[in-house]
């Protein structure tokens, strides 16, 4: 039985309506005869998956298979064919398609430590770095140009739940106030010091949601009691606090929780702080631990896609690359627990940049019959 490329197969997973219903909304292909926004998205999927460091190199490599393109929806293309689309095509398309797929992707779980039901997610930003002279527009310091790419990571998941990108010298807590992120009542979000201010606190608190940072060195605190310790190895304090500083404290008036925690690997204590007196202390020192994961998130990301270095120099090109690579992302996610694939994401990216163009079914070339 003949199959379609490995490639089409990976196009069916995508929310298709979706994608065309952001088309139409976004006038995206108004007025286009040729080369319209699907075949941008193959285009920019394409360099992900072959890790394509520019257009010559793509062309070069799509034109190797010229014969399996009825599949995909392209036809004859060339360099300044993609560069005109990367301007004309707005990013917004793929971003809708992100979050479509996300949507797909809400029933994914994998096992977690923690025995709790709340969902819990991990909060924090990563820089690229971009040459000055060729990205104007992204200016970070006088000489050097960067993006932040800003995540909220759902720990359980292991997906990002939520993207924002701005330049890199926009500061994460402020994006952490003026971004609506996606969190239910009841939620669990950590994050990095860089993120400790009072009047998100207090946002954070009237909407039912639970943080878990570290403190930071200068802030003082009045004591108002304390839990009792339980005997666990590295626990030290568990106390109820509230900001000393009057003017901080008008911005959040409430209690929190001030837990000491030291680490015998690394021989050095920790102390954070929380709104959520329900949970362990000990849980609420291995919360802030899972915190990492979207430490690791962001190092796979940038090991592993192409959001280092890009098809175009515009900042719509730009955004519409790194889109591209969080779909492509969802997608392997995806993919690996819907065939059960034993082996990492690494490993299945590994094998799909290799069959790309095969025409065999998915559930084959994965060895899963």
């Amino acid at each position: 039985m003949k199959f379609s490329t490995l490639l089409n197969q990976l196009l069916q997973f995508l929310p298709q309506n979706e994608f065309e219903t952001a088309i139409r909304r976004l006038k995206a292909d108004k007025y286009v005869k040729y080369f319209k926004t699907k075949s941008l998205f193959v285009v920019h999927l394409y360099a992900q998956i072959r890790k394509k460091d520019s257009l010559r190199d793509i062309i070069c490599g799509l034109e190797q298979h010229q014969n399996k393109w009825y599949h995909l929806g392209i036809e004859k293309i060339k360099r300044s064919t993609i560069s005109d689309a990367n301007n004309r095509i707005p990013f917004q398309v793929y971003e809708s398609l992100f979050y479509s797929m996300l949507k797909k992707c809400h029933h994914l779980t994998n096992s977690s430590k923690f025995k709790f039901k709340n969902p819990l997610y991990a909060l924090d930003s990563s820089t690229i770095d971009v040459c000055l002279s060729l990205f104007d527009w992204a200016k970070f310091r006088r000489t050097k140009g960067g993006l932040k790419l800003h995540c909220l990571l759902d720990l359980k998941t292991q997906i990002p739940a939520f993207n924002v990108i701005t330049t890199a010298k926009e500061a994460d807590v402020n994006v952490a106030k003026y971004w609506n992120f996606p969190l239910a009542p009841d939620s669990i979000i950590t994050f990095d010091r860089a993120y400790v201010d009072f009047s998100l606190f207090q946002a954070y608190q009237e909407a039912n949601v639970f943080f878990v940072t570290r403190a930071k060195e200068n802030l003082r605190f009045e004591f108002l009691g304390q839990q009792p310790i339980p005997k666990r190895k590295g626990l030290q304090f568990d106390h109820t606090v509230r900001i000393k500083s009057e003017k901080q404290r008008k911005r959040f008036p409430g209690n929190l929780r001030l837990i000491g925690f030291f680490d015998h690997n690394r021989n050095k204590t920790y102390v954070f702080l929380t709104n959520n007196f329900k949970l362990a202390a000990f849980t609420i020192a291995q919360i802030y631990k899972a915190r990492w994961d979207i430490e690791l998130f962001f190092k796979w990301i940038k090991q592993n896609l192409k959001i280092k270095t890009f098809l175009g120099t515009s900042r719509n090109a730009v955004l519409s690359q790194i889109w591209v690579a969080m779909i492509y992302t969802l997608l392997l996610t995806y993919i690996k627990f819907q065939t059960q694939f034993p082996a990492s994401i690494l490993n299945l990216a590994r094998i799909i940049q290799e069959t790309l163009f095969f025409r065999q079914h998915l559930i084959d070339i994965l060895g899963l019959r």
